[in-house]
């Protein structure tokens, strides 16, 4: 029997349209005469999804008792007695009740796929199991119903169903999704914008991932090598050289006018390290591309057409990008070029365009030679001409009758010395100076075709020729040695000189330069190590390459490295890959000095700012006498004038009057405290001297206290009993909890009461404030948290504008976290976030049970 087929409809959150579109589905299938019945399908008391279950065939659920409560489940007996051909079984990462056949909703559909029945799913992102942590990052909801990503990766089908953030909570808000008294929790907690957006990106790059795969997987089964261009791939060529910037425009140009098209720029260096290629040339295509929403990548292939062509068609490119070559007419002789061969070896898969810029022919510039060692195509095709050619000469000549006589004849000879010399420097110019001296002899030297010389001017002749040969090519291999020199050097000072540049300004980071060591040098990984004494054991200050511990060479000692550059007496910078010749260990001792200079400039950038603190503590200080003058003499002002009206003699005061003045006295007073109180603690704040005393304890033993300075009426408290207990400083939390509520109440409309609730998401607890006052714009959010601001138009003497910034400063010494948000229907809600007590099972939101399942 053949195994159903399943097919899921994947969403990133509740509410999507998953269900509807998995029973409109159904409805299509039936009007074509399919056979279709709902397993288990739960509407969730939204109408129009209720509406799409009329028609539809139902098998009767199977009802479980469960600690005294009853629950209906799948009858997973009825449907296969039942045998249709397709079967609508939600929410396919359900938890069964235990005492059911299996126990977990997936493992029921995987027996009606095993009995033939296709069954039609659906499940949120949220719910595979990989992603769990992302999600609970995200969300602060653990996911307690999982499935295995295997589970859904082995569908026949995958079908997103997609909605923007903006129009799920408008669905949200319009009761489509839950009931009304539960749209407001939801929509604060769950279904914020940002968390919205995270999950569907998630479900998104999950799905374009999972079609990688397919398409990877048929390609792999097929044996298809070429390129499909299913997405536009666009690999940019780099040498390194001024056309790199035109050529990544041009290719980020072809790349807008098609959608989701990437720009892929890829430099290829020698595996022999340095070349010719300007590393800040290199360093601003690299930020061109990025900038430009591209990536770069850096390959080591000694074949730079065979290697480009290897790394588009691995990443599936579609076209590759070129510039035109800047070799001038006669350094053809050398080869074709790498644009030639690239488009020669393309195949029809791959489009190489050609692009012109302003180097077309200006000279690629001297290669940079590693010491005076030429390429290898090059020395091969020295020793061809050198030996190959005389021979080859020799028949030619030989052919010729009266030929054009000997010195005609040496001077040819001559002429293949000297290009052996050229190409292959001074060793197939010696061979080619050796072989022609015989065949001069043996062919053109009467008598021929014997190795006597009868006439001595002959004699001479030869003799002049060979010293002549072996001269010319001296002369021509030290010019070449000469200008390989001059070339690599010129590259090193550019190197350095951008090296340092980049340091003194402060632009490169350790991290950075030992990535450009690495790449300069063509080495898998590059550590900087550094130990207190000689006795002391060596740490990592900075590394670049593999990870640690993941490559075969874990750099621990500078001695486990295939080179290492020692820096003063307690610093190394270790390199493992290949042994590097020694010229190239001068650049790099400038390397390994910059990087010690980087990593002292990052520490002292590290005292500076600490010093920085110190001195902002000292501003705020001076700023706080400054600033308060007036809020402080407001209620001291009032203290003083009834004390001394209350000591007047001249004045008989009523009981009543009495009163009063001690009442303002009193007032005042407690103004005062409050003012200087928020004063001290901002002061401890700035100075980093709150020490906090963590201990757990309920909200509902703290929360109250904290309201004893606002009117009678003026707050309502929600704080559900089955909260974990929270991990705090008891009176940190009062304070901050009193700023935030005596805030809230100032701003709020008369007989509007201010609402503190709370919940818990995850790990964490979340303190609600809210206040149907005139709220904040988004852009002024993060500011009223700032020290002395006082948002809108509020008088002095209401206040310094601490209070807020002391409510945050004392929630980040805790652990936790405060921040603004709107208040739905109007107004603004500070949303304190405390760190549940460890060790204590996580609670559920206080969230409709559809959030998650």
């Amino acid at each position: 029997m053949a195994r159903g087929k399943l097919r899921i409809y994947l969403g990133a959150a509740p509410g999507v349209g998953k269900t509807y579109a998995m029973l409109s589905e159904a409805h299509r299938r039936m009007e074509r005469g399919t056979d279709v019945v709902v397993g288990f399908v739960e509407h969730h008391g939204r109408p129009r999804t209720e509406v799409m279950l009329h028609g539809l065939e139902h098998i009767a659920r199977r009802e479980l008792e469960y600690r005294g409560t009853s629950f209906t489940e799948m009858d997973v007996d009825a449907v296969l007695e039942r045998r249709p051909a397709v079967a609508l079984v939600d929410e396919l990462a359900h938890t069964n009740v235990p005492g059911s056949r299996n126990g977990k909703r997936w493992q029921d559909i995987e027996e009606l796929l095993e009995a033939g029945i296709n069954v039609i799913s659906t499940v949120n992102i949220q719910h595979l199991e990989s992603l769990g942590d992302v999600v609970e990052s995200i969300t602060g909801v653990r996911q307690q119903e999982t499935v295995p990503d295997e589970v859904v990766r082995r569908a026949d089908q995958i079908e997103l169903v997609d909605m923007s953030p903006q129009a799920l909570r408008r669905r949200m808000a319009h009761g489509n999704i839950y009931q009304s008294d539960k749209v407001d929790a939801a929509l604060s907690n769950y279904f914020r914008p940002g968390n919205l957006t995270a999950l569907r990106e998630l479900a998104l790059l999950w799905v374009a991932d999972r079609v990688d795969e397919y398409l990877q997987e048929y390609r792999a089964e097929h044996s298809i090598r070429s390129t499909w261009q299913a997405r536009e791939r666009i690999v940019v060529g780099l040498t390194g050289g001024p056309e790199g910037r035109t050529l990544i425009r041009r290719a980020a140009r072809m790349a807008a006018k098609g959608s989701g098209s990437e720009v892929l720029a890829v430099y290829i260096a020698r595996s022999d390290g340095l070349t010719s290629a300007s590393p800040k040339e290199l360093a601003v295509q690299r930020t061109l591309v990025e900038d430009l929403g591209g990536t770069f990548h850096h390959v080591i292939g000694d074949d730079i057409p065979l290697a480009l062509l290897e790394f588009a068609r691995g990443v599936n490119a579609t076209q590759i990008v070129l510039g035109s070559s800047r070799r001038k007419a006669w350094q053809y002789i050398f080869g074709p070029g790498v644009g030639a061969t690239v488009a020669r070896d393309s195949g029809p898969d791959l489009d190489v365009h050609i692009v012109t810029h302003d180097e077309v022919a200006k000279g690629r510039g001297l290669p940079v030679a590693r010491g005076a060692r030429l390429g290898r195509a090059r020395i091969i095709a020295g020793w061809l001409v050198g030996v190959a050619g005389p021979a080859l000469l020799s028949l030619l000549l030989t052919a010729i009758a009266n030929g054009p006589g000997l010195a005609n004849d040496v001077l040819l000879f001559l002429f293949l010395t000297v290009v052996a010399a050229l190409l292959g420097g001074q060793l197939p110019a010696l061979a080619s100076a050796a072989v022609g001296s015989l065949l001069l002899n043996f062919y053109f030297t009467p008598p021929t075709h014997t190795l006597t010389v009868s006439d001595p001017k002959n004699i001479v002749a030869i003799v002049v020729f060979f010293a002549v040969a072996v001269s010319v090519a001296s002369v021509v291999d030290l010019a070449a040695r000469r200008t390989h020199q001059a070339a690599r050097l010129r590259a090193e000072s550019e190197i350095l000189s951008f090296l340092a540049g980049s340091v003194l300004r402060g632009e490169t980071t350790l991290d950075a330069l030992l990535e450009r060591v690495r790449e300069t040098f063509g080495m898998d990984t590059v550590a900087l190590l550094e130990r207190s004494s000689d006795v002391a054991p060596w740490t990592c200050a900075g590394r670049a390459g593999g990870a640690d511990g993941a490559d075969d060479k874990p750099l621990r000692r500078p001695e486990d490295a295939d080179v290492d550059m020692p820096v003063g007496d307690h610093m190394a910078l270790a390199l493992t890959g290949r042994v590097l010749p020694a010229e190239d260990r001068r650049v790099l001792a400038a390397f390994a000095a910059q990087a010690a200079v980087v990593l002292d400039r990052q520490r002292l950038v590290g005292e500076a700012e600490r010093a920085r603190e110190l001195a902002e503590g000292n501003r705020i200080r001076t700023a706080l006498l400054a600033a308060v003058s007036h809020d402080l003499r407001t209620p001291l002002a009032s203290i003083k004038a009834s004390v001394t009206s209350l000591r007047s003699d001249d004045v008989a005061w009523s009981p009543e009057d009495e009163a009063e003045l001690l009442a303002g006295i009193e007032a005042g007073a407690d103004r005062l405290d409050h003012l200087v109180g928020n004063l001290l603690d901002m002061s401890r704040l700035q100075t980093g001297t709150v020490t906090p005393l963590i201990r757990e304890i309920d909200l509902d033993e703290v929360v109250p206290m904290a309201l004893g300075g606002v009117p009678e009426g003026s707050v309502t408290l929600d704080i559900p009993e089955e909260l974990p207990i929270v991990a705090v400083d008891p009176g940190l939390l009062e304070r901050s909890v009193a700023n935030l509520v005596e805030n809230a109440v100032k701003y709020s409309p008369d007989g509007d009461a201010v609402l503190v609730s709370a919940s818990a998401l995850g790990d964490r607890v979340e303190l609600r404030i809210a206040d149907r006052g005139p709220g904040v714009p988004d852009s002024a959010k993060d500011r009223i948290f700032e020290p002395f601001q006082r948002y809108g138009d509020a008088p002095r003497g209401a206040g310094v504008g601490l209070g807020l910034a002391v409510a945050r400063g004392f929630a980040e010494a805790m652990g936790g976290t405060l921040a603004a948000e709107d208040t739905p229907g109007g107004g603004m809600t500070m949303v304190l976030t405390l760190r549940a007590a460890p060790g204590r099972p996580p609670v559920r939101p206080d969230l409709p049970v559809q959030a998650t399942t």
